[in-house]
């Protein structure tokens, strides 16, 4: 038996005792698409950190050797003949877990599975969601680094909760929590901005723990600048519609209708007459503010739970 933080241990079977009594099992979910040197690096040292926790790696219909790596691990290997998706790998791990908690991490050795039981002490703590919160150093590049700020902001400011990492893949969650959100996480990569923003909406806790992250083994990247830079921009109106749209929705409506008067205004005085532009800039204001109105009322029932 080893001690976590904060009074948790585990006690074997791949179960952790938590400072109240309450026992509850752990499983470990590694979404992997093309990881078979980063496994052969990543899965020893889970089992050395956390020996009885059940491992599940998802192979997202990877071309190496990730699947025979898995299976000389003895962890759990769920394959798909095809990619679907980081997002779609999150959710059938999900599914398959028999854990109370889920851990979701990169399967390419960037986390580092020493930091699991801080995460793991946040729960105990009385979160729902633990997120390993990366540095500035912690990002692939300066591009990178720069949008997530930018989301990390827009979810602060949208959700009124300090948000430090939005994107990171490196969490722990209470399991019934989390498959509550399943229908709505995307099959690719922004599915960490999803249930974020998911579980701030439903008033379930999240935390935040500072982690250093390694450089990735094995092959490079599967985000594409290219294609992902729409992706990217649409998880800012992601951000959004999970949460609150009027709040997104508001303003824009409002700085429209304030340009439409002004541009009146100026009309008016200088011309004497009341020109389309204005009309089309009032008009568009009323109209994006209805779209927010209907949004929020669909955000709403998206989160309406059945008695």
């Amino acid at each position: 038996m080893f001690q976590y933080p904060l009074h948790c241990a585990t006690i074997g079977s791949g179960v952790l005792l938590t400072r109240s009594g309450a026992v509850v099992q752990i499983s470990i979910v590694l979404p992997a698409k093309n990881e078979a040197v980063g496994l052969a690096k990543t899965l020893p040292a889970l089992r050395q950190q956390v020996p009885e926790a059940e491992i599940i790696v998802v192979d997202d219909g990877s071309t190496d050797d990730t699947a025979a790596i898995a299976r000389s691990h003895g962890v759990t290997l769920l394959s798909a003949p095809y990619s679907m998706g980081n997002g779609a790998a999150i959710k059938r791990g999900a599914r398959a877990a028999s854990g109370d908690i889920l851990v979701f991490m990169d399967a390419d050795g960037q986390h580092n599975p020493a930091d699991i039981p801080s995460l793991l002490a946040k729960l105990d703590d009385g979160y729902d969601m633990a997120v390993g919160a990366r540095s500035s150093s912690g990002q692939a590049n300066f591009h990178r680094g720069l949008a997530n700020s930018f989301y990390n902001w827009l979810a602060s400011h949208m959700s009124s909760h300090q948000v430090l990492d939005l994107t990171s893949g490196f969490r722990a969650v209470r399991a019934e929590k989390f498959r509550e959100f399943l229908h709505l996480l995307p099959n690719g990569f922004s599915y960490p901005t999803t249930c974020t923003m998911a579980f701030f909406r439903s008033a379930y806790p999240v935390a935040y723990v500072p982690i250093d992250v390694a450089k990735r083994v094995g092959t490079g990247s599967h985000i594409r600048p290219m294609k992902d830079g729409i992706r990217f921009l649409l998880i800012i109106f992601k951000i959004a519609t999970l949460y609150s749209p009027l709040k997104l929705f508001v303003p824009v409506a409002g700085a429209f209708f304030v340009t439409g008067l002004g541009y009146y205004l100026y009309t008016y005085l200088t011309m004497h007459r009341f020109t389309n532009m204005s009309l089309l800039l009032l008009s568009a204001s009323v109209i994006i503010f209805l779209v927010g109105l209907v949004s929020e009322q669909i955000t709403s029932l998206t989160y309406k739970r059945e008695p």
